[in-house]
């Protein structure tokens, strides 16, 4: 089936990269979400299926998406993380690029203790 529409080729490339990247409880998966509004993050258990921690821009009450509040909510989801004794992960886009917002994110995470 051809990809039409930006949207289905970013389900598309998440599902490819779903295939490679898998968590489990020693070192789960860093989830990445973006909307037009905010940024979320989740830690999953891919083996038992569940949410370890989770973050989101939501919580940082931000009026605008910037590299600024993709950099606060790294720290954060770092911050989450660590609280539940998550120090290595292994992160996943979701198909989305790798730019300015998500590599901000990468870095603040990196910098606040998070090993990828």
């Amino acid at each position: 089936m051809k990809v039409k529409t930006k949207q289905q080729f970013r389900i598309r490339r998440h599902y490819r990269v779903r295939g490679k990247v898998s968590g489990t409880a020693a070192k789960p998966r860093m989830s990445v979400y973006v909307s037009n509004r905010h940024l979320y993050v989740q830690f999953v258990d891919d083996v038992a299926g569940a949410t370890l921690a989770s973050a989101s821009s939501q919580a940082l009450d931000v009026k605008k998406l910037t590299v600024a509040v993709a950099k606060q909510l790294g720290t954060a989801a770092a911050a989450a993380a660590k609280a539940k004794g998550i120090e290595t992960v292994v992160f996943d886009r979701g198909g989305f690029a790798f730019k300015a917002r998500l590599k901000a994110l990468a870095d603040a995470a990196r910098e606040a203790g998070l090993k990828f």
